[in-house]
């Protein structure tokens, strides 16, 4: 015998005392099978014999009545009776037993359905065949299920895991509560630690549904007892307690005692506990649900902060959370709130409020779920006012903890509420404006004061044919619209709130009815206010404000109303279809129900003619992405807004656009561009009003196959950012589009500028494109990029896409979009001249590509007028090198004069930049003009004019070399010797990087004579106080004779200079100076470390004192002279002795 599991205890008390001991001792105590007779197992036998009527009583009492309730009502009940209740009570249904055992199984309606519908729809996770239900369902087809045994309200049996390569078999008890339908508990001796139930409890509970008829089933334990005289009862006890003396012995000599003992608790209450016999009328009929795993789940996934998918983890538990409000499991609402309590216990709240930093974007997005989960959950159309009560209580108890993130995910944010969600409330309540601190709550919180019993919105909810053609209200908040369609008047995010309540409860016809009463509300709302602003067009542009606002955007709102009716709309047909969902019935008590006897597709008597649900939720779709409001203050509120907008354009285009979908479209449009301040592709424009690039750009990309002319007109409008612009004034008519303030003393932090820009980039983008070839609609584009775009890094990306566009090689090259392309690139120039940018290097050498690639009149034009355009550096070394450059010429196809007459433009340029800026233009203005002698003279003579105050030695030194490379030496020693003028080098530098210019410059005039030598030397003891570079160029200097290379015919002399006569003796004189000085100051701050290396430089020295006639005597006396002054310095000069006498 498998080793019993132990039991949950037991939820009642069970005693009969109008039972005598003849009834017990005439009661059968045999079992029988569960299945019962041919009649009463119609349920699970599939014949064709009709139900009995003890059957259909018992399943409805098993289903609603617990089995307390049931003694409590009848004195004696026979034992058929019971057992037909019994037999019921275990639920059918395998859905709910999947939705328990897996994360997300995508139920789309109410009722039965088999294992392999539920299990193939819910691998969410990994490997699906790992999933528990997957699992069990594999056990139990394996026939690992054995000694099943159902006694009253307890289903027992033991699952056999088989073996594997790494595991040993393993054999589970497992047991089974329920009551009324559902699993009330669950024991695995598996030791499963998770939300869901095991393999093995699935195993268990699908062998009880599939096969009824091979269980065998006994009534409560506690009746069969009632059937044993006092002999039978001692001798049950008695072997219960041998087979289970280990387990039971100490347990049942307790029980004894007490039992024994008069005064003692156990005597003191009637009957004894029976862990079979079903649910007393307190207990709450409710699916198991383990909280403890839940929670510790839960906060498993918080600790790891998004971290090994427990992000998408946490969204399946949220989705299990809709999925059992759909099946109005009450589990849904308890589920849920252990997460809440979770969430708000999470310790990086407090860390991030502490430090000031905000929540990943991640985790932020899971709060705006909690909250819209809880909106549903207080928006049950059938809740209960306690239930209600319940859940508004804990809803303000976390709305109070400080840490409770806030809607628009602004810590300490003092926004007002710009709501107004409750409009069954008073109106113009002051309060509802200017509480501060919305918390992801507070809507759910609002949401409570919200009911479902005003009869028009019950009429439109439960009526298919609620019309009235005879209602002739005209307005605004008429019942009904022309047609004698039912309309539905409320805050449009808080109507579709009740929209995603009915849906997430599983009432879809219902939220179809309400959804499309919504959406009929915003078309004739759409075109009243059309019709208004045609009516007051004049008045509203001359004042430029109106008395509308849209403070509160639809796309990106914390309840994404038109996200909930596009869903609503474009899944009718799939949640619907089966027939099945329950209906609300408003009549009776709120939670009373009634089932569909008809499969048909409500409402569609409420669609035009060729309409259809989906074109319903399309249009809805351009209603609110067309809707002008004011972009939400903080980062999180505004990504947000992009987010959404992007999420619902991406399910339109998958959308394939059929004939009454493009007369959606076009009308749509019209009406958006006509709509005035209600609009945000209208004439009046906040500033403050999010962009509409991206909606325009699906627009004109679907619109441009059939009306191009009208994809134009979306586009164009479309490009305006007017927050980059300045206000206009309130009577300023002469702007095509005016903007208005909506507060005016607020400016917005737009934090998602930059993507918006890239957004009206990629507009921009796509219209080149599609208008390659026009040059009417190029032109226009052009002058809308012009005018709309700030922004010069975009300006550069489509100057470079319309330069790609233009020159694809599969195509004819588009001259006019090529001019579009050198047009952008030079306004990119023009607005880049005076500001630093990283990439302006690029542009300045894409933009010379370019105008080549239009034409050497193009090329010309930007020279001509390179000052608006060019630094003067990079006109010389990159615009005008370009142009001169061997691959322009050959890419142009120019002929001699037009290349000449292109060269004289470059050199024209290189010679102004040149005047402009000497210091870096020089030397390129020079190389560019060597082939036009009076243009070169020109340009050395600008340098020579500016190297007494413009250039600096470096710049001068490096013309020098150049003009020594051309073969001007004469010309390359006068700039030397202007740069010598401008260099002071110290007696430490003697790794200064003139050095190197310095003995080039001597060199050069030492070739070019005794004359030139005689010159420069005055310059370089001027300039040079370094003792090693002084003797370097003396060295030199008395090697070779002056003017060897015997240039410009000059005459050689062939003799060394003398050392004693001018000009190599002051040179000699000022490099023992130096070296004097250097002594000295080396000397100053000397350490011993420094000892040998400031011996070798005295060495050095010597040699030098050793050049001059009476250098030994010179050389001895400053030896002398340091010992006596620096004596103390004992080791030194100790030092300075031994090498030095």
């Amino acid at each position: 015998m498998a080793e019993l599991v132990q039991q949950p205890p037991a939820k009642r008390l069970c005693y009969r005392p109008g039972y005598s001991s003849t009834y017990r001792l005439g009661q059968r105590a045999a079992g029988a099978p569960c299945g019962g007779s041919a009649a009463a197992q119609g349920a699970s036998c599939a014949t064709q014999s009709p139900e009995t009527l003890l059957d259909i009583s018992a399943r409805r009492v098993a289903e609603k009545w617990p089995f307390q309730r049931v003694e409590e009502c009848f004195e004696r009940i026979p034992e058929p009776v019971q057992r037909r209740i019994v037999y019921w009570s275990f639920p059918r249904s395998e859905r709910e037993i999947c939705m328990y055992s897996s994360f997300n199984s995508s139920i789309g309606g109410v009722g039965g359905g088999s294992a392999e519908e539920c299990a193939g729809s819910s691998g969410e996770i990994g490997d699906e065949t790992r999933l528990p239900f997957r699992r069990g369902i594999g056990l139990l087809e394996s026939g690992c299920v054995d000694n099943v045994l159902q006694v009253g309200f307890h289903l027992s049996g033991t699952v056999r895991e088989p073996a594997t390569s790494s595991e040993p078999e393993l054999v589970c008890n497992v047991s089974v509560s329920f009551d009324r339908c559902k699993i009330t508990a669950v024991t695995c001796s598996c030791g499963n630690k998770d939300i869901f139930y095991c393999a093995h409890v699935v195993a268990l509970s699908l062998y009880r549904v599939r096969k009824p008829e091979q269980v065998k089933l006994r009534l409560p334990i506690s009746e069969t007892l009632f059937q044993m005289n006092r002999d039978q009862l001692q001798k049950f006890v008695q072997y219960l307690i041998t087979v289970h003396h280990t387990e039971v012995l100490p347990t049942a000599q307790k029980l004894a005692d007490e039992i024994l003992s008069q005064n003692s608790e156990i005597n003191q209450v009637h009957g004894a506990p029976d862990p079979t016999a079903g649910a007393s009328v307190d207990d709450e009929n409710c699916w198991h649900l383990d909280e403890e795993q839940v929670q510790e789940q839960v906060k498993l996934f918080l600790s790891q902060g998004g971290y090994h998918g427990s992000g998408k983890q946490l969204n399946l538990l949220f989705s299990k959370v809709r999925e059992m409000l759909k099946m109005r499991d009450s589990n849904g609402a308890r589920m849920l709130t252990l997460i809440t309590d979770q969430f708000m216990g999470d310790p990086r709240l407090a860390l991030w409020r502490q430090q000031g930093t905000t929540m990943t974007d991640k985790y932020r997005q899971l709060w705006d779920e909690l909250g819209a989960l809880w909106m549903c959950i207080v928006l049950n159309p059938h809740c209960k006012p306690e239930q209600k009560s319940f859940w508004l209580r804990q809803l303000r108890r976390w709305n109070g903890v400080d840490v409770c993130p806030l809607e628009d995910g602004n810590h300490g944010s003092e926004l007002t509420n710009l709501t107004n969600a409750l409009p069954q409330g008073p109106p113009g309540n002051p309060d509802s404006l200017t509480r501060p601190h919305r918390t992801v709550f507070t809507r759910a919180i609002e949401a409570c004061d919200l009911h479902w019993l005003d009869p028009h919105l019950q009429h439109i909810i439960t009526e298919d044919h609620y019309t009235n053609y005879c209602y002739h209200d005209n307005l605004d908040s008429s019942l009904f619209d022309p047609r004698g369609w039912p309309l539905w008047h409320e805050h449009v995010p808080t109507a579709c709130a009740r929209v995603d309540a009915l849906r997430s409860h599983g009432y879809p016809k219902e939220a179809l009815r309400l959804a499309i009463a919504i959406v009929n509300t915003l078309r004739r709302q759409q075109q009243k206010q059309l019709e208004f602003f045609r009516t007051h067009k004049k008045e509203l542009l001359h004042k430029g404000v109106t008395s509308i606002t849209n403070m509160e955007g639809w796309v990106g709102h914390p309840l994404d109303p038109i996200g909930t009716l596009f869903s609503t709309l474009m899944e009718t047909g799939r949640s619907i279809d089966d027939g099945t969902a329950v209906l609300l019935d408003f009549s009776g008590s709120l939670g009373s129900g009634r089932r569909s006897e008809h499969g048909i597709c409500p409402a569609q008597r409420f669609l035009e003619e060729g309409e259809s649900f989906m074109s319903l939720a399309i249009e809805t779709s351009l209603i609110g992405l067309g809707q002008q409001r004011v972009m939400p203050d903080g980062l999180y509120a505004q990504e947000k807004v992009c987010r959404n907008e992007e999420q619902l354009l991406a399910k339109l285009q998958e959308v394939e656009l059929s004939d009454m979908l493009v007369k959606i479209f076009r009308k749509q449009a019209v009406f958006l561009l006509e709509a005035g301040p209600y609009s945000g592709l209208g004439e009046l424009i906040y500033r403050e009003s999010v962009p509409m690039h991206t909606f325009a750009k699906y627009l004109f990309t679907s619109l441009l196959p059939h009306d191009a002319e009208l994809a134009y007109k979306i586009a164009l409008r479309a490009m305006r950012l007017p927050v980059l612009e300045s206000t206009a004034g309130s009577g300023d008519l002469s702007r095509p589009h005016h903007i208005v303030s909506v507060v005016p003393n607020r400016y917005p932090r737009w934090f998602t500028l930059s993507h918006i820009e890239s957004q009206q980039c990629e507009l921009a983008s796509t219209m080149l494109t599609a208008a390659k070839g026009d040059a009417r609609k190029l032109e226009v584009v052009l002058e809308s990029i012009q005018k709309n775009i700030h922004s010069s890094s975009h300006i550069f990306k489509l100057a470079q896409d319309a330069f790609k566009i233009a020159t694809l090689m599969d195509s004819l090259l588009d001259i006019t979009l090529l001019k579009v392309s050198l047009e952008l690139g030079l306004q990119v120039m023009r607005m880049t001249l005076s500001t630093l940018n990283w990439r302006r290097r690029e542009m300045v050498r894409w933009l010379v590509t370019c105008a080549t690639e239009v034409g050497v009149f193009a090329l010309d034009s930007i020279m001509q007028s390179w000052f608006t355009l060019f630094s003067p550096t990079e006109a010389t070394s990159v615009v005008a090198s370009t142009v001169m450059s061997n691959s322009t010429i050959v890419r142009l196809h120019l002929d001699c004069h037009q290349q000449e007459n292109l060269a004289n433009s470059a050199r024209t340029l290189a010679l102004q930049c040149a005047m402009k800026d000497p210091q870096n233009c020089a030397l390129s203005a020079l190389t560019l003009c060597e082939k036009d002698h009076i243009a070169f003279e020109t340009a050395y003579q600008i340098v020579l004019d500016a190297a007494s105050t413009g250039m600096n030695y470096t710049q001068l030194f490096t013309i020098a070399r150049y003009m020594e490379h051309r073969g001007y030496p004469m010309r390359a020693y006068k700039l030397a010797t202007l740069a010598m003028t401008h260099l002071n080098l110290s007696y430490n530098q003697d790794t200064h990087p003139a050095i190197n210019d310095v003995l080039w410059a001597c060199a050069l005039s030492h070739s070019l004579g005794k004359n030139e030598l005689a010159s420069v030397i005055p310059l370089v003891v001027k300039s040079v106080k370094c003792a090693t570079v002084l003797s370097d160029i003396l060295r030199r200097c008395t090697l070779t004779t002056p003017g060897m290379v015997a240039l410009h015919s000059r005459r050689n002399s062939g003799k060394l200079m003398s050392l004693d006569k001018a000009p190599l003796r002051q040179l000699l004189d000022a490099t023992i100076g130096a070296y004097i000085n250097t002594t000295h100051s080396r000397l100053t701050h000397i350490s011993p470390r420094h000892y040998s290396e400031f011996i070798e430089f005295l060495s050095k020295a010597r040699e030098t004192f050793l050049m001059a006639h009476d250098g030994h005597i010179q050389f001895t006396q400053f030896i002398d002279n340091l010992k006596q002054i620096y004596k103390g310095k004992k080791k030194l000069m100790m030092l300075v002795r031994e090498r030095f006498g």
